[in-house]
């Protein structure tokens, strides 16, 4: 894919892999949007990631079909087309499942699950036409599960069988489908404060580069699943 004037939608995008994610696009030439549920923090992401005619903030809330069905229709009356998707808006919540409440475990699965099936329902239109390209954002968590992480663990083990699936149902239409499952990754995620501490893992850069590469591999191959994880643990 030639990148440049492309069209790009990422949910999440208004920090950690998301933003990254973001400023790797732009610097490729690319247009962005980015959505979050947050109006103020939209505002300021949008605006340190660039000016109004190649970033569009917008908050969409992944859990309500209808708020990213809006996203999409502002992106198309802006830009006129939509050709690259990224389903990256995710929460985390870890405790023993006997103490592990209700209403964060349908958090979960309202975000990280039912979100990217919304996200994808409300663009797969646009990526028809575009012969574009879905990608979720899942985890390790994915395929390898903990401890205290059984709401995590289901979420994300049930993005890998969704993108998966998404992949066999919309290859016809030449639409291209990946998910990328990142490991330990220097972000806010779970509380944490990015810091000299976090040197050791992914860097939210590491992401936007790999999704460059997928975007400009030759469209007859397809990565369909990526494990992404630090070259060396944390030695502390």
């Amino acid at each position: 894919m030639d990148l440049k004037g492309k069209v790009a939608y990422i949910t999440g995008g208004t920090k950690g892999i998301g933003f990254g994610i973001a400023q790797n696009l732009l610097k490729q030439g690319m247009k962005v949007a980015i959505s979050g549920r947050n109006l103020e923090k939209v505002k300021e992401a949008a605006k340190v990631l660039g000016d109004n005619t190649v970033v569009l903030g917008l908050v969409s809330d992944v859990t309500v079909l209808e708020d990213e069905k809006l996203a999409i229709q502002k992106i198309l009356e802006k830009w006129g087309q939509l050709d690259v998707v990224l389903a990256n808006a995710g929460v985390g919540h870890f405790a023993p499942v006997d103490e592990l409440d209700e209403t964060k475990w349908h958090q979960m699965i309202n975000t990280n699950l039912n979100g990217v099936f919304h996200t994808l329902k409300a663009s797969v239109e646009a990526l028809k036409k575009s012969e574009g390209y879905y990608m979720t954002v899942a985890s390790l968590a994915g395929t390898n599960f903990f401890a205290q992480g059984a709401g995590y663990n289901a979420t994300k083990f049930g993005v890998v069988g969704f993108t998966q699936a998404v992949m066999l149902d919309l290859r016809k239409h030449n639409i291209k489908v990946t998910t990328i499952m990142p490991g330990s990754v220097a972000t806010h995620f779970n509380n944490n404060e990015p810091s000299e501490k976090d040197s050791w893992k992914i860097q939210v850069e590491d992401i936007g580069k790999l999704v460059v590469d997928l975007l400009q591999m030759h469209p007859r191959t397809l990565p369909s699943k990526i494990e992404v994880r630090p070259t060396r643990p944390d030695l502390k």
